[in-house]
Formats: C-alpha cells, structure tokens, sequence
C-alpha cells in the first residue's frame, strides 16, 4: 500500500467497542506554517508538533469547533497553534528563546482553549514538565480533560527546511474493554515509541498508520476529513485589530495621513492601510 500524499484525518473504533482511534497527516500543513513563520530547527519542530496536536484535540474533543493551543517553553518563548472545523490550521511563534530551543521542564506550560457549542471559551491549563515532550504533555490533557485514558503522538521529521512527515495518533480506551485487547494494543503501541521513525516509514499516511495501530483489530471507519494550512485575515479584521492601539495613537497615525503597511502575524500577507479605513475607529459608538 503507498502512501497517500494528502493531510487528513481519520477516525475509527472497533468492532468490539474497545479503542477509538484517530490518525492524521500535517506534512504539507505544518510546511507551510513553518515557511510563514519562517521558523527551522529546534523550534519548526515543537511547532510542527504543536500544530498536529491542535488537530488531533479539535478532532477526538470539539470536532465541529475551533481549539486553539499556547505552549509555552521553560527557556522563553510561546508557540500558538489554531484549528478549524473546516480543516484550515495555521500558528503563530511569539519571542523564540535565543537558542532557539522550546524546553518541557517545570516553568513550561500548555494551555488548551476550545469553543463551546453555546458559544463561550473553555481554557485547560496544565505543566508541560514532561520526559516525552509534547505527546506526554498531551497524554496528561486528555486524562486530565476527559478522564479518559488516551495513548498519543505527534511527531514532525524535519531535515533543514524541509517537513519530510509530519502527523500523529490517539488510542482512547472505551469502557468496553477486555483484558485480552488491552494487552494486543499495549505491545502494539512498543512498536510506535520512536515515532519519528513511523513517520519516516509510513509518509505520515493516516491510513497506514490506522491499519498497523489495528492490524487484526475489526474497525468501522467513521470519518475522513481534510486539513490545510490558511489563513482568516482580511483588511477589515486587521483594522479591527488596530483599535487596540488607543485613541491617542490612532489620532496621530491618522492625522499624519499615513498609509501603513502592516502583515498579518499568522501568514504574512501583507495589507495597506490609510486614514480613511482608520477614521471610524476614531468615532464615538452610535
């Protein structure tokens, strides 16, 4: 079976009612989130990583809702992940560390925010202190959140500027199951401790990777959805983003006459924007 070049997202549970499984590829996602952000090394890694656990959260918890992840690095530094429901993820990296490196020991923390379905923000907080780095970070949040016990990964095998795979797994544990699964699975899972090596292996195929995690596992298929990198910048969401300056400033910029040219943080595109699309922030609400 050859790999399949396209990111998505897979779910499925087995017959048994034991494991629900998720898989998902991000290669061409987290390439060009890292060429955006113009980010390599130590730090388009955890990226990678993070962009990939932000699908897979969005995915096994809010399917139909946007999730988005901070994780911030003991050594400094935040990194930003965003996910959609139609697919369309993107991120964000705030102030790298000088090294370069985004460290899991006890100042890091990772934060997790959701939409809820009426509409309000959910925020899970926890330590991102973990000897596994993110996919132990994240094994602690599903835990913690659904009390639901979840073996994950994420990985990003990335060679200078090139994402050569990029994706990962969960395997949630449902209240149906046996003694005799548990251990098939558990020995299975040994097999996915160096999961950049899978990555490498597999293309990063969420199909691939469904078929070796329930090889002899009888499963239904429950969705197959896609993920791209994009963007929801526009002209007039950056000019409601300047209001944030203050008055003060607003009226200077815009009794200068000015054009700015300012980029949207997430992508980079970039906008001009004059006076006359910054005179109604300058005008008393109706």
């Amino acid at each position: 079976m050859s790999a399949d070049p396209s990111d998505r997202v897979l779910r499925a549970i087995t017959n048994d009612g034991a494991f629900r499984v998720i898989t998902l590829r991000t290669t061409d996602t987290v390439q060009a989130a890292i060429e955006a952000q113009k980010v390599r090394g130590h730090i388009a890694v955890p990226f990678g990583e993070l962009l990939t656990a932000s699908v897979l959260v969005r995915e096994t918890m809010s399917p139909g809702l946007r999730v988005q992840l901070v994780l911030q690095g003991g050594a400094g530094g935040a990194l930003v992940a965003d996910a959609r429901p139609e697919g369309l993820t993107r991120g964000l990296v705030q102030h790298p560390p000088d090294d370069g490196a985004i460290t899991f020991d006890d100042k890091a923390i990772f934060k997790a925010m959701r939409v809820m379905p009426n509409g309000s923000l959910h925020q899970g907080i926890i330590s991102a202190e973990h000897e596994d780095g993110l996919s132990g970070v994240l094994m602690h949040y599903f835990q913690a959140s659904e009390q639901v016990t979840s073996m994950v990964a994420v990985g990003a095998v990335i060679e200078g500027a090139h994402v050569v795979a990029a994706g990962g797994y969960i395997v949630q544990l449902l209240p149906e199951l046996t003694e005799p699964p548990l251990a098939v699975m558990t020995e299975r899972l040994e097999d996915f401790r160096s999961f950049g090596a899978v990555l490498r292996h597999t293309g990063g195929d969420p199909a691939l990777l469904m078929s070796e995690l329930l090889y002899g596992f009888p499963h239904a298929l429950l969705d197959d959805s896609p993920v791209h990198f994009g963007c929801v910048c526009s002209p007039e969401r950056l000019v409601g983003a300047m209001a944030t300056l203050g008055r003060d400033e607003l009226s200077t910029i815009v009794a200068k006459g000015e054009v700015l040219d300012v980029a949207c943080d997430f992508c980079g595109r970039q906008y001009e924007v004059g006076p006359e699309q910054l005179r109604p922030l300058l005008e008393p609400p109706s």
